[in-house]
């Protein structure tokens, strides 16, 4: 008999079926894959088990009892816990404050008992062997350590299912190895999960069974074992995913766009120097940490303590200016979409033109009608899934959220474009289209700076890879010579560049 049983699940937001009468039945003691392209249901199906959303129709089983998870702590109470793949924490708080939030210790006079409370919070933090001081504020945690903390309270609350949505999207290869070993354990200690990834080598290492869902509809169920993931790809997508070299590979970089020289900052990074071409693709690759992210963000002039120079197509740029950068054409699409990327509180429209909005305004005017009609070109070429333009970008899927957050530059019409793990939380068929567009902005003869923590998709659409450990450049690798062996050692430390 199934542990734990979804009846005809459907939900419904304004405009978007989310779940279409969706029922998958889950054993007891098992990791259970739950895989579709963005905005196929699975983060909707792990939320409305949680208790953060109500199904409008279905029914929740769990050891055979009917349950109605109504909110996040009737949940937990019913022993349902999950690790978003968001930030779910009040980031002015302490890791301690965070993780005992919804059961504060208390003494005498019903104060909360400090001492008790970091107590409790070592305890949840070694209970997954996460080395993080639990008097740290939640907001100077990185997102990785932030993924942790959240295992850690999932974990800690003694939960019986739990359900992980992407949780190793932004952890190193050391914490995800460490994840591994936590789920295993899990496992055997008779403990439940859902896991939604879309890293296909993870489901295949980790899961039992596996469910696909594709537009809101139940597909398939079944165990790994017997499945293969050119066979679950097809079942995502509805049609087999053809993998194409990319065209820039074919042309010949031009001007140098983009050059960097001795860019330091005191503590992050040390002496960089790179050069990305007009027509090529450039990877930085790195272990998190590495300062990868603090220098694609130095060259938009965020870093006021950076040093060195910056120049744009043979012109300097003033030290930590970013109107200055943005003049030149330069445009970042951060790591973060939901906390630096977009602004949640407005709709499609209104962030797609946000950095464009200087080209469509007159005497302090927008022209609407000019707005509208950008904004639809580049939601027709990113194909953009969502009702209207009007439509709430917080109600979207991370892959789309994720277009409209290179389409805000694309519409910039930006000469050179950083990318900052740009296909993070995305899934196959949404990651092949992000690679044809940076392929096709590659052929257009823009300059591209592209940050990733995945190697294979380094090495399927870079021209050359440098590689960045512990804030220093340690070796530039060329196309002719990729393999992840070769990166990992330089990432590592391990071999010599």
């Amino acid at each position: 008999m199934a542990f734990l049983e979804f009846s005809q699940i459907t939900k419904r937001f304004p405009g978007v079926l989310a779940l279409d009468g969706v029922s998958v039945a889950i054993e007891r003691g098992t990791c259970h894959a739950l895989i579709g392209e963005n905005g196929a249901g699975k983060s909707t199906l792990g939320k409305i088990l949680a208790g953060v959303y109500t199904a409008d129709s279905g029914e929740l089983r769990l050891d055979g009892k009917v349950i109605r998870p109504t909110t996040p702590l009737i949940a937990r109470e019913l022993g349902i816990a999950m690790v978003h793949q968001e930030l779910a924490f009040c980031p002015n708080m302490t890791v301690a404050e965070n993780l005992c939030l919804g059961d504060l210790p208390r003494g005498v006079l019903g104060w909360v008992d400090r001492s008790a409370l970091r107590t409790r919070a070592k305890a949840m933090l070694a209970a997954i062997h996460a080395d993080i001081d639990p008097d740290s504020l939640i907001g100077s945690l990185s997102t990785g350590q932030e993924q942790l903390v959240q295992i850690a309270a999932a974990v800690g609350t003694g939960a019986q299912v739990i359900v992980m949505d992407e949780p190793t999207s932004s952890l190193s290869a050391g914490e995800t190895r460490e994840l591994f070993r936590l789920v295993r354990d899990l496992k055997t200690r008779g403990i439940t999960m859902i896991y939604v990834s879309h890293r296909m080598e993870e489901l295949f290492a980790l899961c039992d069974g596996i469910t696909v869902l594709r537009d809101g509809r139940h597909v398939s169920t079944g165990r790994i074992a017997d499945t293969t993931p050119p066979k679950i790809v097809a079942q995502m997508i509805g049609r087999e995913l053809l993998v194409q070299t990319p065209q820039h590979l074919n042309r010949m970089p031009g001007e140098v766009r983009l050059q960097a020289t001795e860019l330091s900052h005191p503590r992050r990074f040390k002496h960089i120097h790179l050069q990305v071409r007009s027509g090529e693709i450039v990877g930085l690759a790195g272990l998190v940490g590495a300062g990868r992210s603090e220098v694609a963000q130095a060259i938009l002039g965020l870093d006021p303590q950076a040093t060195g120079q910056v120049t744009i197509r043979g012109k300097l740029l003033p030290p930590g200016s970013i109107k200055a950068a943005l003049a030149a054409g330069v445009g970042l699409v951060p790591e973060d979409r939901k906390r630096q990327g977009l602004v949640l509180g407005l709709n499609c429209r209104e962030n797609t033109s946000l950095a464009a909005l200087p080209l469509l305004t007159r005497f302090g005017w927008v022209n609407r009608s000019a707005e509208r009609d950008m904004v639809g070109e580049f939601s027709s070429r990113l194909r953009v899934k969502a009702p209207t333009i009007e439509t709430g970008v917080a109600a979207l899927s991370g892959g789309n959220q994720q277009k409209i957050a290179l389409a805000k530059w694309l519409a910039r019409d930006c000469s050179v474009l950083m990318v900052d793990e740009p296909t993070r939380g995305i899934d196959v068929g949404a990651k092949a289209e992000i690679y044809q567009l940076l392929d096709e902005l590659a052929c257009e003869g823009r300059a591209i700076l592209m940050i990733s923590s995945e190697l294979p998709e380094l090495i399927g659409l870079c021209t050359r890879i440098l590689v960045m450990r512990e804030g220093r450049l340690v070796g530039e690798v060329l196309r002719a010579d990729f393999s992840e062996t070769r990166l990992m050692g330089l990432m590592s430390g391990v071999a010599a560049g």
